[in-house]
């Protein structure tokens, strides 16, 4: 009898998980519900965790279950617009995909729409009942099955997708840098601190040389480090938790996105970013014919940060009480002169989405441009930086010994 991995909610509102057997996908659903869980989320396994014959496919589920990437997401959607494109049904298109499709939860996730766009539901109506795909995909989708042109609006949903995809990559890579030359700095001066240091002290002290203040002071803070470690952990722990906690809370949020915005260079970065993502969301929900209103609060989502989805939030009101777009976005003082610009002569022109889309392009070239100053300044700094603090320690404990010896000679 085959066996079923699920999710779902419990009638008390909980989150479970856990394996059914079944004969049919549909005997599993039913079963569930009779048990009073409503189901988010079902993949068939050929046996349960734990016995001996199925830890390939336990294994297999596992990979299931992982997060659908927001490359696999894009590319799944640019040959499903390929193939309805074509002319092929959406039933066979979808069926077709699910083949193509590598990821396995993306795999799973598309062959229960299939399921449901099979059984009558609507194409949007499945994705949203899928899980991974966010409010924007499913909105255009529905605009795309609304207006007769859903091999349009997936291509230019794909559009959008790989532009994200894109510039997350290009963060990635500066962030990915800095990270692995603070993680090897930090393993050097460990190392310096914890081993190499307390044996040229020990050496110095059994020499009765007296040491100059700087490397008192690099030895105190060595046998700091050695002998209250557990209680900088702890320290270090309870800071990341708070931190997280207040990151967490809407008014510390908002007071670290603004905090973000305001720092040099990377402020400026992290704010072309912000804007870049909602006007390309913009442009690609109004182009497929979503309201205004509703496309600025999709897009308000986009942002990232609070700061600036606040001031779409108030071109949403203006809107709604007749005033324009341009105008709460000049005055919250979070956009540049370019894109308000660019809002007010496409409203005018009545090539809103157009504008849009051109101050997208604009701002993907220039985070490209930022990235690539900010690697080729952060590369030699943080050498600098390192070589810099291991000199000190070295330093710190050479010149002693240097002095030891010059006297022995004398």
């Amino acid at each position: 009898m085959p066996v079923y991995a699920y999710r779902g909610i419990t009638a008390k509102g909980r989150n479970t998980r856990g394996f059914v057997d079944a004969e049919s996908d549909r005997g599993a659903r039913a079963r569930l519900k009779r048990e009073g869980i409503f189901l988010t989320e079902l993949l068939e396994s050929a046996s349960r965790p734990g016995e001996p014959r199925g830890g390939r496919d336990v294994r297999a589920l596992l990979t299931s279950l992982r997060p659908v990437s927001p490359t696999d997401l894009a590319i799944a959607t640019r040959q499903l617009a390929t193939l309805l494109g074509a002319g092929i049904p959406l039933i066979e298109s979808l069926g077709a995909l699910a083949d193509q499709v590598e990821n396995a939860r993306l795999k799973g996730v598309i062959g229960q729409v299939r399921d449901r766009v099979n059984a009558g539901a609507a194409l949007a109506d499945a994705l949203a009942a899928a899980g991974p795909f966010s409010e924007l995909y499913v909105s255009l989708v529905r605009a795309g099955e609304t207006g007769g042109a859903l091999d349009t609006v997936l291509r230019r949903l794909a559009d959008t997708l790989e532009a994200q995809v894109r510039t997350r990559n290009k963060v990635s890579a500066i962030i990915l840098y800095p990270a692995m030359m603070l993680v090897v700095a930090s393993g050097v001066v460990v190392a310096l601190v914890t081993v190499v240091l307390p044996r040229i002290t020990r050496l110095l002290e059994s020499l009765g040389q007296e040491l100059p203040w700087y490397t008192q002071a690099i030895i105190g803070g060595s046998r700091f480090v050695q002998q209250w470690w557990w209680a900088l952990l702890v320290v270090a722990l309870a800071g990341g938790v708070g931190f997280h906690a207040f990151s967490r809370s809407k008014g510390g949020r908002r007071s670290l996105d603004a905090i973000k915005l305001r720092l040099p260079v990377v402020g400026r970065l992290l704010r072309i970013l912000a804007i870049g993502r909602f006007t390309r969301t913009l442009s690609a929900l109004l182009a497929g014919g979503i309201p205004i209103v509703r496309a600025l609060e999709i897009s308000k989502q986009t942002t990232a940060n609070l700061v600036i989805g606040a001031a779409v939030e108030r071109a949403k009101e203006a809107i709604v009480e007749g005033a324009s777009i341009a105008a709460p976005l000049r005055a919250s003082g979070q956009f540049p002169p370019l894109v308000t610009h660019m809002v007010d002569i496409g409203e005018r022109s009545g090539e809103l989405e157009s504008m849009l889309a051109k101050v997208a392009d604009t701002y993907d070239e220039q985070v490209e441009t930022a990235i690539t100053r900010l690697t080729a300044l952060l590369e030699p700094a943080l050498i600098l930086i390192m070589v810099g603090i291991v000199l000190v320690i070295i330093l710190s404990t050479l010149v002693p010994l240097l002095q030891l010896t010059s006297r022995i000679q004398g």
